[in-house]
């Protein structure tokens, strides 16, 4: 009985050293997340004619499609065609 004591104790000691000898470990620092930002209510939509924004740039469309060919053409990895 007092062998089998004396090996737990033993045992336990052994254990006690063991961790005590490890690596200590930090903590991740704690992550900061920054406030949402507020939110605004979009403006109320106006009518287009009055302020004259309804007719787009006479050039828009023809750069449109020059930039919708170049991007197809990239993504299939090609010159784009002019």
């Amino acid at each position: 009985m007092k062998k089998s004591s004396s090996v737990l104790v033993a045992s336990l000691i052994a254990a006690a050293a063991l961790v005590a000898c490890g690596k200590k470990e930090d903590a991740a620092p704690a992550v900061v997340t920054p406030p949402p930002a507020p939110v605004t209510e979009p403006a109320p939509a106006t009518d287009p004619a009055a302020s004259g924004a309804a007719t787009p740039a006479p050039g828009a469309s023809s750069a449109l499609d020059a930039a919708n060919a170049a991007t197809e053409a990239a993504k299939k990895n090609e010159a784009p065609k002019q």
